[in-house]
């Protein structure tokens, strides 16, 4: 089995050692899978439960101080599940995978994707803050109450800051993984959001061909600023430069240069192709991988 799984493109992190060690035993437990839905699921869930990544417990506290959870899996049948906006929910790859086997759509999100995480088995009364979290969510000089409207005048400047002291340094942490077994492809994304998003934001995460996409030519997961992600469509793009003969290292570098040319904005995104060549391609300070 062929994975290679990524901790988010964003800032040169403070604990680089113990952050790839997690990933090199996300690959190693997607590695020892024999089914690449397994493998993406299983490496994933590694990072969920390390509160160094932005996805699981530790993610990111919305504007009304919940954390929520969003997550995406697809594989090269073009079979697809995702789940966002999941409160309690640190295994959200699961409950993708879940909406993806299980029911006739691609998409569940809020309550109603807790309440399906509760059926399928999923555990939904996980704390997902972390120490570190819950210490920069206390320094806020001020927390707020009120409207979405006044939510939003709050993170004006707060959300998507630029200013190293005002940023949440796991802002672009998301993680995700993809895997190949010589026949079949699965990509998979997963995500505790943005820090100080307005309340219910949803990323480009569980959004398909933007967090993560695979076809018959290859499979792709991506991390970054969501948003422009999405605007983007950066998966589908990079696998698209595969359907067009690329191999994946240039598949991967050619959709960073189109992401970085289109919204300037910073971005990571690992591939695999159908051919067996893997490629991973960042225009942020660092992207940290792991690959078997």
């Amino acid at each position: 089995m062929q994975v290679i799984v990524h901790g988010g493109a964003g800032t040169t992190v403070e604990e680089p050692v113990p952050r790839q060690a997690t990933l090199d035993e996300a690959a190693d437990a997607g590695a020892s899978e024999n089914d690449p839905v397994d493998a993406v699921e299983a490496a994933i869930r590694v990072l969920e439960a390390d509160t160094r990544f932005n996805a699981g417990t530790g993610g990111a506290v919305q504007s009304d101080g919940v954390i929520r959870t969003d997550a995406g899996v697809m594989t090269s049948d073009r079979d697809a599940g995702a789940a966002a906006s999941m409160p309690g929910v640190e295994a959200a790859i699961s409950v993708a995978r879940a909406v993806m086997e299980e029911t006739p759509h691609v998409l569940l999100n809020g309550v109603h994707a807790v309440d399906f995480a509760d059926d399928v088995g999923v555990d939904v009364a996980c704390d997902l803050w972390s120490e570190d979290t819950r210490e920069r969510w206390d320094d806020l000089d001020d927390h707020l109450e009120g409207s979405p409207l006044d939510h939003l005048e709050w993170i004006q400047d707060k959300f998507g800051s630029t200013d190293p002291e005002g940023r949440d340094q796991k802002d672009h942490d998301t993680v995700g993984a993809v895997a190949f077994d010589g026949d079949d492809l699965a990509a998979a994304t997963s995500t505790g959001g943005r820090w100080l998003a307005l309340a219910g934001r949803v990323g480009d995460v569980p959004q398909i061909g933007s967090g993560f996409y695979a076809a018959p030519a290859g499979a792709a997961s991506a991390t970054g600023a969501g948003e422009d992600i999405a605007k983007a469509t950066l998966t589908r793009r990079a696998v698209r430069h595969l359907e067009s003969g690329l191999d994946a290292q240039a598949a991967a570098d050619r959709a960073i240069e189109e992401f970085g040319e289109l919204t300037g904005s910073s971005a990571g995104v690992i591939v695999l192709g159908s051919d067996g060549t893997v490629g991973e391609a960042f225009n942020s300070e660092q992207m940290q991988t792991a690959r078997r």
